[in-house]
Parts: C-alpha cells; sequence; structure tokens
C-alpha cells in the first residue's frame, strides 16, 4: 500500500540496483498513468452524481460516495508517487510527504473495503429484515465519519515510524520500525486480517445469504403485484456490489501474497527480477480505484444516466427525456424509511373500493377528495421501492 518496505533490505544500501532501462520506465508510465486518469476522472463523476442529484441521495450511495472519495484520493495522491519512487528507488518529496505517503493508502483501503462491508450490511437488513428501520442520512455520515477514525488509529504507526535517510547516492522513505526484522512484518499481518481478510469474509457471508434469498426463495413481506419489478431491482444492485468486492478481493490478493512471501523469505527481496513483480502487483493493486466507476455505469441505469450527462458535450452521447427523469424524478419517504413502505412518485397508485354500507371516505390528499364518490372506499397505496 506504500513503499516503505520497497525491495526490502536493499533500501538500506548506498547503491540503487534497481536502474531499469528507459524503455520499461516509459512503459511502466503509461501504466500507472492510465490508472490514474482514469481512477480520479470516474471517481470525481460519481461523486458529482450522487451529490448532484437529490434521487441518489439513498444510504447505499453515501457509502458509494465515501468509496469513490477514498478511490480518488489514493490515486490522485499516491498512486504515480509510489511508482516514481518503485521505478528509481530514489525518494524526491521529502520527509513529510514520506509520512503521509507510507500513511494515506493504508488508511484510504481501510476507508474504501469498510464501505463496502457497511453496504453489505445494509443490503442484508434491507432484504432479509425489510421491517426493521434502516439507517438515516445523519446515522450513515457519523458511520462514515467513524470508519475514517478507525482507519487512521489503525494506520497512526506507519506515520509516527516514517523516516527519510539521506545516502551518498540516494535519499530513501521506509519506516523505521523499533524492531525491524519482527513488526514490519506483523504489522503487515494485523492490516491483511482487519483489511482485507476480515471484511471479505463479513461481506462473504452477507452476500450468501441475501444470493439464496433472492435467487432462491421469496423476499419477506414482500407480496406486491409489483413483486417481481422489485425482485429483479434488488438483484441487480447485489449483483453489482458482489461485482465491486470480488474486483476489490481479486487486485489486492497478489500485493497481500508479494509480502507475505517476501516477508517469509528475506532472499527475495534481493532478487534483481523482484523489482518487476513489485510493480505488476502494485499497478494491479492500485488499478482497482478505476474499476468501480466502469461497473457503476455498466450496471445501474442510474449512474449510467449521470455518466451520459457527463459526457454529453461528446457528440455520440445522447440524452434522450427518460434519462432526464431517470435522475430528477423524487421519491417521497414516510417517517420512518422502510424498505416496505417507500412511496415512488412514479408507482403511486389509488384502490378504490365500493362499499355501499360504509359513507365515510379515506384518502391520500385533498386534490383526491375531489374525484372520489363519497359512497366508495379508499386504500392508500403501497409502493414497493428499492431500499
Amino acid at each position: 500500500m506504500a513503499a516503505a518496505t520497497l525491495n526490502g533490505s536493499n533500501t538500506t544500501g548506498n547503491l540503487n540496483q534497481f536502474v531499469q532501462p528507459p524503455w520499461r520506465i516509459a512503459l511502466w508510465s503509461v501504466a500507472y498513468s492510465f490508472v490514474l486518469a482514469v481512477a480520479v476522472f470516474g471517481n470525481l463523476i460519481v461523486m458529482w452524481i450522487i451529490l448532484a442529484h437529490k434521487r441518489m441521495r439513498t444510504v447505499t450511495n453515501y457509502f458509494l460516495l465515501n468509496l469513490a472519495f477514498s478511490d480518488a484520493s489514493m490515486a490522485a495522491f499516491n498512486t504515480l508517487i509510489n511508482f516514481i519512487y518503485a521505478a528509481h528507488g530514489d525518494w524526491y518529496f521529502g520527509e513529510a510527504y514520506c509520512r503521509f505517503h507510507n500513511f494515506f493508502p493504508v488508511t484510504s483501503v481501510f476507508a474504501s473495503i469498510y464501505s463496502m462491508t457497511a453496504i453489505a450490511v445494509d443490503r442484508y437488513m434491507a432484504i432479509i429484515h425489510p421491517l426493521k428501520p434502516r439507517l438515516s442520512a445523519t446515522a450513515t455520515k457519523v458511520m462514515i465519519v467513524c470508519i475514517w477514525a478507525l482507519a487512521v488509529v489503525l494506520t497512526f504507526p506507519l506515520c509516527y515510524y516514517s523516516s527519510i535517510r539521506i545516502l551518498p547516492k540516494r535519499t530513501i522513505c521506509y519506516v523505521v520500525w523499533p524492531r525491524k526484522e519482527y513488526d514490519s512484518f506483523m504489522y503487515h499481518i494485523i492490516v491483511m486480517v482487519l483489511v482485507y481478510l476480515l471484511p471479505l469474509l463479513v461481506m462473504g457471508i452477507t452476500y450468501t445469504i441475501v444470493g439464496m434469498t433472492l435467487w432462491g426463495g421469496e423476499i419477506p413481506g414482500n407480496s406486491s403485484d409489483n413483486y417481481q419489478g422489485q425482485l429483479q431491482a434488488k438483484r441487480k444492485v447485489v449483483k453489482m456490489m458482489i461485482i465491486v468486492v470480488v474486483t476489490f478481493a481479486l487486485c489486492w490478493l497478489p500485493y497481500h501474497v508479494y509480502f507475505i512471501v517476501t516477508g517469509l523469505n528475506k532472499a527475495l527481496s534481493k532478487w534483481k527480477s523482484i523489482q518487476q513483480v513489485y510493480l505488476s502487483v502494485m499497478w494491479l493493486a492500485m488499478s482497482s480505484t478505476m474499476y468501480n466507476p466502469i461497473i457503476y455505469c455498466c450496471l445501474n441505469s442510474r449512474f449510467r444516466t449521470g455518466f451520459k450527462r457527463a459526457f454529453r458535450w461528446c457528440p455520440f452521447i445522447q440524452v434522450s427525456s427518460d434519462d432526464e427523469l431517470e435522475l430528477r424524478a423524487t421519491r417521497l419517504h414516510p417517517a420512518r424509511q422502510s424498505s416496505m413502505y417507500t412511496l415512488s412518485r412514479m408507482d403511486t397508485t389509488v384502490v378504490v373500493v365500493y362499499n355501499p354500507l360504509d359513507g365515510a371516505v379515506g384518502s391520500l390528499s385533498q386534490d383526491k377528495k375531489r374525484n372520489v364518490n363519497p359512497k366508495m372506499k379508499v386504500y392508500p397505496p403501497v409502493a414497493l421501492s428499492l431500499p
């Protein structure tokens, strides 16, 4: 996640043993620059879609906003710097940025994966326990702040122990652990468990239960005529998030394996080709920041509409009137939000039943009373919408 442990014991040598030919540096520069451009630009558009459209400000999307912010920040502040240091083995950016460089990537990854975990738990509660109260917007924001606070606590040692060392031939940025041979490896084990294995385990369990419910049975509490439509909508959201989680897991797996293997076998750090291995696994890990906007655009109609609006200046991008309504139509939420009783302006219907013995009229609003026969009883609509 940071270049603090780059090249193992070679970071303490006076000579740079990993000088690359210019053509190889040029190829890696293109690869890393592509990740940087797509990740920053794509995630900024995702943030704009959520913040600029009221209909997109849901619990799930607030966590997606946090995920997009952390990915864009890591891509902007660390991807290119990490590549420059890994490719040249020389630190050009001073001690203050060395501390930030070692500290922020782990913080960002923590915020990203626990945002995904929060979404998984929210999906679980919405689908398995639809009658229980959902998270409010305020509670969601508090949870996001707590996620970042925990991330800072976890990664503070990296900031505290980071330092630079000026050698005759180059400058290095590394973490000066009190027990050099033991602390670095153990800290990475802790990070791997807390920032990779544990959240993936939680998400694996929750999405397995949700998947069995959505694809293998009926959703608790759902009995409306629009059941199949709601079921398909829920499946699409869960499918999208499962793809996001699997993509994250696959991108970061080689990185964690690399540090476990080199931590157990110190001799591998002196192998000349290890630099190319490190650059490869680091590129794959950093590339995890650019895939989510692509996934949202492909699998979610509202995000796809948002991307169309962002790129409407392109001659081959057309935004239809239906696309405009996709983001502009607003939901009407009752005081206590529930996945069962969320009212949608697009789905409101009135069920009118004639009852000759009942002279009372119940209606949704004053404008409905003018069109209702006094001898008819009006039942309020129950419209299911995606949690």
